[in-house]
């Protein structure tokens, strides 16, 4: 099996070599990730400047790795169009520092960059922890390499693309798995001002609205102990089998306590 990994928090995010250090035990990596953090940028790509590649001493032995000067979106475009040679069996993006839930999804470049794979025919997937938690991104590495093998096998759907959220809670405390769907009104955009050089600069900061999370979303999923798993596709046609989604979550939470 051969896997692209991704991010859009740069070369040395602790959390992209947690998950390289897993998916390695499985597969061949190769790692193209941006040169330095590129977080909310959504599938922003860089269509009016030239773009460089480095190839650069991964910290995990035995894995190919490059950054570039771009955006996560860049990463994968040039990687599949130029600098991985061999077919790519699954793009896997992460692992965020950092949950992405509900409307997050529209400007996570870690869902960006697994879009991009999603486009160009691969099965991909978006991986998240919460903010400083070892346990979390424990959790998050041990699940998608399971996920990996889980949708690498056959037989398979032609493509996936799902946006997985770990909580902050080890493999063995975890409750189970679930597919959710995305929470709405999950975060609003706020303004703060302040004065510099007497110029007014102003700064947007995203906060999480008040109240409960409802049933079945991927916030209620994540707060109740579960790993979120929320199926995305830019056409019902490309909608995964119920039946497969199911036996992925049954077949987790199974490896996991083992």
């Amino acid at each position: 099996m051969k896997i692209l990994v991704t991010n859009d928090d740069g070369i040395l995010s602790e959390g992209l070599w947690i998950l390289v250090r897993e998916l390695k035990k499985i597969a061949r990596i190769t790692v193209v990730v941006p040169d330095s953090e590129r977080s909310a940028v959504g599938t922003a790509v860089s269509l009016f400047q030239p773009l460089q590649v480095e190839e650069v001493t991964p910290l995990v032995s035995g894995v190919t790795a490059y950054t570039i000067d771009g955006t996560p979106s860049d990463c994968v475009v040039l990687a599949l169009g130029k600098l991985v040679k061999d077919r790519v069996d699954l793009v896997v993006s992460g692992i965020n520092l950092g949950s992405n839930l509900g409307e997050d999804v529209y400007i996570s470049g870690t869902v960006g960059a697994a879009l991009q794979g999603y486009f160009r025919g691969s099965s991909a997937l978006a991986v998240s922890a919460p903010r400083n938690s070892d346990t979390g991104l424990e959790t998050a590495a041990r699940a998608t390499a399971i996920l990996a093998k889980c949708i690498t096998a056959s037989p398979r759907p032609a493509r996936i693309f799902l946006n997985i959220n770990a909580p902050d809670l080890p493999p063995a405390g975890i409750v189970g798995a679930k597919i959710t769907r995305l929470a709405q009104t999950s975060h609003i955009n706020t303004i703060e001002e302040d004065d510099h050089d007497r110029q007014k600069h102003y700064h947007l900061v995203r906060q999480r609205t008040g109240g409960s999370a409802k049933k079945g979303t991927d916030i209620y999923a994540k707060e109740q102990g579960f790993i979120s798993i929320t199926p995305l596709f830019t056409s019902l046609y490309d909608r995964p089998p119920q039946h497969f989604l199911k036996t992925l979550c049954a077949d987790l939470l199974q490896q996991l306590r083992n």
